[in-house]
């Protein structure tokens, strides 16, 4: 099947993988049997066939607690939806397993990633001039090292310097390995869907 990397998804289908990251969660913790017959039925749609990277982040009271995902547009939107839900509520090495009390407190946030584009750029300053703050997913590598922060984190980290800063940490380099030039760098966009629970 043809798959468009970068299509936008309509809202309310956001909002139905932000249930089946619930209830994925849900079912692994023993709370319900199986996924409802009512979402199955609606995840049937096309929409969910193609092929995207995502991510499932897990917040409580605003404090990360899960977040896991697939750069790579290498599996259909719901089937990498639901294991990255089982892998940030349990396989997040940061955090400890999510519980069943915790479930009822947790925000579940998808984000659909378009496909990632390296960055040709001359040197530190130019990195920084190329990123769009707010609007930019980043990914770094360098030799074993790589990392990605999704443009939300630009919530947190707005200054530029700052959020390659702490990428690279978070790759295990140097805080100030970005200036050195030598980063493979990628930006990707995400249309990204959360719950109002």
């Amino acid at each position: 099947m043809e798959h468009y990397n970068n299509a936008q998804l309509p809202g309310e289908k956001g909002l139905l993988l932000v249930e089946l990251a619930r209830q994925t969660i849900a079912r692994r913790l023993g709370l319900c049997r199986d996924i409802s017959p009512e979402l199955a039925e609606k995840l049937e749609d096309e929409a969910f066939d193609v092929k995207r990277g995502t991510f499932v982040t897990l917040t409580i009271d605003h404090q990360l607690r899960g977040c896991i995902g697939n750069l790579t547009p290498d599996t259909p939107i719901r089937d990498g939806v639901r294991d990255n839900a089982i892998n940030a509520a349990f396989n997040d090495p940061r955090f400890s397993p999510l519980t069943p009390a915790e479930l009822e407190s947790v925000q579940v946030e998808i984000s659909l990633l378009t496909e990632p584009i390296q960055l040709e750029y001359q040197g530190p300053e130019d990195l920084l001039a190329k990123l769009t703050a707010g609007v930019d997913g980043v990914i770094i590598r360098k030799g074993p090292h790589n990392a990605t922060f999704l443009p939300q984190v630009w919530d947190q980290l707005p200054d530029k310097e700052a959020f390659l800063g702490h990428l690279c940490l978070k790759a295990g380099l140097p805080a100030d390995e970005w200036k050195k030039g030598d980063l493979a760098v990628y930006t990707y966009q995400v249309q990204y869907f959360e719950d109002s629970t």
